[in-house]
């Protein structure tokens, strides 16, 4: 269990983790950039797996994603909430399970990393939330008017 604190705190940090991955998918000319990067590190680490060049209609839906996720992350950043971060949840669930269908019919493997995460913020933000505790106090009750006429009787000596 975690508390309502810690809870919002992951919620903002998996909405900066979002920010930082999907804004190079915004524009055509970043997202070609970040396609680069990516074709490039999958030849590095010799996967067996290259990375596609994108169509015209490919590169719209990167868009597209990129420019949705961005907004999203910034609605979390700035009113983080326990409702949010369980729609986010469920969100990075099916990102993971569309993640791993394309890994298993043949996209690149680098897509496994960013399954990790999904994964893993998925988890921290359904985590069950510690109960709110009970103030104690040790305020006498209060009387009740009987009780106060029955105690100044006896107080007055009648």
């Amino acid at each position: 269990m975690i508390s309502v604190n810690r809870n919002l705190q992951i919620v903002r940090v998996s909405a900066i983790y979002d920010l930082v991955v999907t804004a190079g998918f915004m524009t055509p000319w970043t997202a070609s950039l970040v396609f680069k990067v990516f074709a490039a590190l999958s030849g590095a680490l010799a996967l067996d797996r290259p990375v596609p060049t994108l169509d015209i209609t490919a590169m719209l839906f990167a868009n597209l994603l990129g420019s949705v996720v961005v907004i999203w992350s910034i609605w979390r950043l700035m009113q983080p909430s326990r409702s949010i971060g369980l729609y986010d949840a469920l969100a990075r669930i099916l990102f993971a399970i569309w993640q791993l269908f394309a890994v298993a019919h043949g996209a690149s493997f680098l897509i496994l990393g960013f399954t990790c995460f999904e994964v893993a913020f998925a988890i921290a933000q359904i985590l069950p939330l510690n109960k709110p505790r009970k103030v104690q106090t040790y305020a006498r009750p209060k009387r009740s008017a009987s009780r106060c006429a029955i105690d100044g009787m006896s107080a007055s000596g009648r």
